[in-house]
């Protein structure tokens, strides 16, 4: 999934590429994915770019007051096309969701693999109407994003650091891989309930934090829209590593499964050297 590194590598790439052209088609063919229909699609087209922003993990182009913003869920991409393809694209089985045209030939593909269909596309005057982007707590690399603020979000939370690290409604942006890569920082347990964290804890979960998604956006600034998914890849420690030696200690990372996700840390950075129990591989053994 892309998460907030990512989504800010396009945001950037799509400033460099967007910013004052001109949208002359938008051709959805999943109609699944748009999820509102006024103003519609066409109320783009004709427009001018003006802005592209970034809203946790919510595209944002303005395109003087209309503005095209789009979630791209677990498995939805950004396919930047220097020359579009001719002729209508027809709807079918394939990836493809949304397509976007521009006066100069070039324009960018909205795609989506698999069968669970996520993908969010919405046009609105007004992005806090979009209910994701209203909901959406601060932004972790905003400047007043202190350690302060981080320790009264986590104060009355009661449920584990992982999940809360997760919820887009206490801190934009940060997805499951990240969150991995954080608390691996921190040297803490995902299974660490949030609201018992000390103030020393706080302060390395906000260094680690920081410094996690700063190193991220550093590494995806300049790669083209197709890479960032290698990139966010290739620079991830523990999460999506199970089984290889941790780049700190050389411990073996180990996975926590649930139903539609899992996660990775080691034991000797995380968790005192004890695995963590697995309930979901523990049935699977009875």
């Amino acid at each position: 999934m892309p998460e907030m590194p990512e989504v800010e590598a396009l945001r950037a790439f799509l400033t460099d590429h967007l910013v004052g052209r001109e949208i002359v088609r938008v051709l959805p063919v999943a109609i699944s994915v748009l999820k509102t229909y006024d103003p519609p699609l066409t109320a783009l087209e004709g427009r001018t770019v003006t802005a592209v922003a970034r809203h946790g993990k919510f595209l944002d182009i303005d395109a003087g007051g209309s503005h095209l913003v789009t979630h791209l869920a677990r498995a939805g991409w950004l396919q930047w096309k220097d020359r579009l393809p001719d002729g209508v694209p027809r709807p079918g089985k394939g990836p493809l969701a949304l397509r976007v045209a521009l006066a100069t030939g070039e324009g960018f593909d909205l795609t989506e693999a698999g069968t669970q269909k996520r993908l969010a596309v919405y046009v609105t005057e007004d992005p806090l109407t979009v209910p994701g982007i209203a909901r959406l707590g601060p932004d972790p690399l905003a400047a007043d994003f202190d350690e302060e603020r981080l320790a009264g979000l986590l104060a009355g939370e009661r449920r584990q650091i992982k999940g809360a690290l997760r919820d887009q409604s206490l801190i934009a942006g940060i997805g499951n891989a990240y969150s991995d890569e954080i608390l691996h920082a921190a040297r803490m347990s995902p299974f660490k309930i949030a609201s018992n964290l000390t103030k020393e804890e706080v302060h390395g979960l906000h260094v680690a934090l920081l410094a996690t998604l700063t190193e991220a956006v550093d590494r995806s600034r300049g790669v083209a829209a197709g890479r960032l998914k290698a990139e966010k890849k290739s620079g991830l420690r523990v999460h999506g590593r199970t089984g290889e030696p941790c780049p700190v200690c050389g411990d073996t990372i180990r996975e926590v499964s649930f139903a539609d996700s899992s996660l990775q840390y080691c034991p000797t950075c995380q968790t005192g050297g004890k695995p963590l129990a697995d309930r979901r591989m523990s049935r699977l053994l009875k």
